[in-house]
């Protein structure tokens, strides 16, 4: 099928929804169908047979895109759909594939077109403005609900990668084709030199342990309690207290951390490396003796708790539906989201190895079963199946999802 995608998003930069939408293009392009990927002028070609970036003009100022709802996004996404008309009218598309708010345009054009419309959703909107202090009833939440309920409602099939809003949305449109593809990563397995030099650089000469967080620091993510508990975090038997590795972030973002990290007296105990490409995480994973995520609130899973499942590391994180959804007691380390809870929780799984091994070997069986390249091809070929593609055999899914690691 010849696919018109729609990403309002800076694709390629290393957060949750352009990496999403990234493997959502290597999977469609490895199964054969290709894509006309329109998004905003910021980012990085990720470049791969079948993909054409279509790229909108750009907002003189705006040289980057901040996660979650701003006034930028604004003329952005306006410019995004002029580029989407000009595409539309231009050329023929059996498929409009549509990311996020871009959903509005897939409703609205899907008939001129006479395309299909798919609608990949990675939250609902609503929530999205509510996780940013709009509150349930102010009215840009209440557009963005109706507006979400539009565009899945004019789609002949969704895409939904979290759990709960897969069956919510099955029950608001009853006769639309939902499936539920799970974020996970498309990685190649961790380097080992860099596995080695990372370890040797971390832990120092007193072999400390390693706390890892990796991902945005934006406030639902409960950096704060993360630099709390660090007060709260126990020497080993040899008297080395552990340290935290937090990966990701904007330089703000950092700078703000860093400060709470030296009120709070464990500044020597933190280490910042900012955003890392993708392609490092899982070596960063694999250098490390616990993985964190203190999320604090939301209902989506983060991508990187596929990441850490698959790493087979043990895995603190807290008892939210963000997490609960996918962990329960016997994958993850669970505990309350606040300061204290985590660093107990932190201390079991340093101070109990064996446990730590059982959880982390626990979490990797099940991203295996549960969460593997092979089930998120398999998931995505059946969507488009039900919009008339073919369906590939076992076997070809199997060597797509190996070529698709391959080359990550």
């Amino acid at each position: 099928m010849r696919v018109l995608m729609i990403a309002p998003q800076p694709v390629f930069t290393p957060r949750g929804t352009p990496i999403s939408v990234i493997n959502r293009c290597r999977a469609l392009t490895a199964l054969g169908h290709t894509v006309d990927l329109v998004t905003y002028p910021i980012g990085e070609d990720v470049m791969m047979p079948g993909l054409r970036y279509l790229r909108s003009a750009r907002v003189p100022g705006i040289r980057s895109m901040k996660i979650g709802p701003s006034a930028a996004k604004l003329p952005m996404d306006g410019l995004v759909f002029v580029r989407t008309l000009t595409q539309l009218l231009r050329t023929r598309y059996d498929v409009i594939h549509s990311h996020e708010e871009a959903g509005v345009f897939g409703w609205l054009l899907h008939r001129l077109a006479r395309a299909t419309h798919v609608y990949d959703m990675h939250n609902d909107l609503a929530t999205v403005m509510m996780n940013y202090g709009f509150s349930a009833n102010h009215p840009l939440t209440r557009l963005a609900g109706w507006l979400e309920l539009r565009s899945l409602r004019s789609a002949r099939a969704a895409i939904v990668v979290i759990p709960d809003l897969a069956v919510e949305m099955a029950r608001r449109a009853p006769n639309v084709s939902i499936h539920l593809i799970e974020n996970v990563p498309l990685e190649a397995p961790p380097d080992g030199a860099l596995v080695s030099r990372l370890s040797a650089e971390w832990r120092g000469a007193g072999n400390r342990p390693i706390i890892l967080y990796t991902g945005t620091l934006e406030p639902y993510q409960g950096m704060p309690l993360l630099i709390e508990a660090m007060a709260h975090i126990d020497p080993t038997r040899e008297g080395v207290l552990p340290r935290l590795v937090v990966v990701g972030g904007r330089e703000d973002q950092v700078t703000e951390l860093r400060r709470l990290a030296a009120r709070g007296g464990v500044a020597p105990d933190v280490l910042f490396t900012g955003i890392r490409p993708p392609a490092e995480i899982p070596a960063h994973l694999a250098a490390a003796d616990v993985l964190v995520s203190p999320r604090s609130s939301g209902i989506n899973t983060p991508l990187k708790i596929f990441a850490y499942m698959r790493s087979g590391r043990p895995i603190v994180a807290t008892r939210i539906r963000s997490h609960t959804q996918v962990l329960d007691d016997s994958t993850a380390m669970l505990v309350e989201p606040d300061a204290r809870s985590i660093a107990a929780g932190i201390n079991t799984v340093l101070h109990d190895p064996e446990r730590g091994r059982i959880i982390g070997g626990a979490a990797a069986r099940r991203a295996e079963e549960r969460y593997s390249p092979r089930v998120y091809v398999e998931k995505t070929a059946a969507a488009y199946a039900t919009i008339g593609a073919p369906m590939p055999a076992p076997a070809s899914i199997t060597e797509i999802a190996g070529s698709l690691v391959r080359r990550a």
